[in-house]
């Protein structure tokens, strides 16, 4: 096994820019390896990457343990603007970080320690110097509204008993201490006392890196992008309904590349039920719990033909679109009637570098939404939508396009109306592009899950006949309540708060 670059490093090897003293580097080192552990424990459980990564946590331990010539400083790569100190570090984690940054990052150290504690700016702020230098600096009305004590926090529920009217958005702090290195205690002008725990500061850090690490452990939002190459997931069916760790892994992937097969369902109705009821609950549309993709007389819905579906993501004419998919085949026509799969994000950011005009346009025009008809209940839904829904970076967060049902009614000026049209079709052309869709058929008892707000999918067109040759049983399940199954299985499998 080649020895890794930071150990190399180690060994002698001169660095253009010190940082670092020798101790200190062994610690980053340490604390990098702990953290590579338990992050591919969460994305990708595996026993050999376990066993990997615990003989380097004992390479690190020995480093540790070694002498270092006194005031001799290391470097562990070469500091280059835009680029990691840590070798091997995800593509959403390279960010640019001075020898400054590295030392307000927010440490790994699962049990952190206090080595002082003080009031700043006229008692607006508390620092907290950490035993590993670090520091963190908290603002007092946070503090304050976040008090952990049974007055301000109701403990049995984790929820906030404090009225915000109670609050002084301008306090200070009249007193701040530190408790045995594992707790601060704050008395407020009113003589109020709270105690926070060391631990609970840490992950509360407003660093730049302490709140991104929060974010990934909370949101779980890298994305593994994909065209044609796709490599589909596939995990057991039976695997993810009785084995904590395989539905954990389900969720995981899904979230992270849009796109999962179960394989090994039953060939018959029902199973969605239960896949819903490992999850939390599905969605109830006004299509029903669960409905059928089947060819019918005077269908109601286009997917209830045997015609060619174009690349959609389904129900955009509602204000929050299901955010999971679930297609189970119960039959498979033998001609025709392949699925295909598109990732809606690729594409926009293709889009984005090749014709920003044209993802702008897609990002701010209100596109209108209508369906109206009768299936669990009768129905008449109207809605608006961008094509690409966007965050405050620009960055797309979800896909609303459906050309079945998108409205007759375009409510914006005549003149941006062509343009609309050209940007969309430069879309439509990319989403179609060989280069960026994935094309497989479905075999009775599989299973398809996919991001509905990110992966577009759409069917081959299949013979009609006298007799049904082809069922999917379909049901949806909002984001809210996958996240909070995958965070639920997280908790169990790595045995984690």
């Amino acid at each position: 096994m080649k020895i890794p670059r930071i150990f190399e490093d180690l060994a002698g090897k001169e660095g253009t820019c010190y940082l670092l003293t020798s101790v200190e580097l062994l610690s980053v080192i340490f604390n990098c390896v702990v953290k590579l552990e338990g992050a591919r424990r969460r994305h990708f459980p595996g026993d050999d990457f376990i066993e990997e990564a615990k003989m380097w946590r004992a390479v690190a331990s020995v480093l540790l343990r070694a002498k270092v010539p006194g005031g001799r400083a290391c470097c562990l790569l070469p500091a280059q603007k835009g680029r990691s100190l840590v070798a091997g570090t995800t593509r959403h984690r390279r960010r640019d970080i001075a020898a400054g940054g590295l030392r307000a990052a927010r440490p790994l150290s699962m049990n952190p320690g206090i080595q002082k504690v003080e009031a700043l700016d006229a008692g607006h702020f508390v620092r907290v110097e950490w035993e590993d230098g670090s520091e963190s600096r908290y603002p007092c009305v946070w503090l304050r509204d976040n008090c952990q004590c049974p007055h301000c926090f109701l403990r049995s529920a984790r929820a906030r008993r404090l009225v915000f009217e109670d609050l002084d958005v301008n306090i200070v702090v009249k007193e701040v201490a530190l408790a045995d290195r594992k707790k601060i205690s704050i008395t407020w002008p009113d003589e109020h006392a709270s105690e926070y725990e060391a631990e609970w500061l840490k992950k509360r850090c407003f660093s730049e890196e302490a709140r991104a690490e929060m974010r990934e452990d909370l949101f779980l939002p890298e994305r593994q992008y994909w065209g044609s190459d796709l490599q589909l997931p596939k995990i057991p069916f039976e695997e993810v309904m009785y084995n904590d760790e395989s539905a954990y892994k389900w969720l995981c992937t899904l979230k992270k590349v849009g796109i999962v097969l179960l394989t090994g369902a039953a060939a018959r109705q029902g199973e969605l039920v239960k896949l819903g009821h490992r999850i939390g609950f599905l969605r109830l549309t006004f299509y029903g719990p669960t409905w059928q993709v089947q060819d019918k007389a005077d269908a109601n819905n286009v997917a209830y033909t045997t015609g060619k579906l174009c690349f959609h993501t389904d129900y955009p004419v509602l204000q929050h679109p299901p955010g999971v998919q679930l297609l189970h085949c119960i039959k498979q026509t033998a001609a025709g009637g392949e699925s295909e799969v598109v990732d809606g994000f690729n594409v926009s950011n293709k889009l984005k570098k090749q014709n920003p005009q044209a993802y702008q346009i897609l990002s701010s025009t209100a596109v209108d939404y209508t369906d109206v008809g009768v299936d669990y209940c009768d129905f008449a839904v109207q809605n608006k939508q961008r094509i690409i829904d966007v965050d405050s970076r620009g960055q797309a967060v979800r896909i609303n396009y459906n050309n079945a049902t998108r409205d007759t009614v375009f409510d914006i000026p005549a003149e941006k109306v062509r343009p609309f049209y050209a940007a969309l079709k430069e879309f439509n052309d990319l989403l179609n592009s060989t280069e960026h869709k994935f094309t497989y058929k479905l075999e009775p008892g599989d299973i398809v899950t996919f991001d509905n707000w990110r992966v577009l999918h759409g069917r081959q067109s299949y013979p009609s006949g006298s007799e049904v040759t082809r069922h999917l049983e379909g049901a949806y399940a909002d984001w809210d309540v996958v996240m909070s199954r995958l965070r639920l299985l997280r908790k169990r499998v790595l045995n984690r708060d």
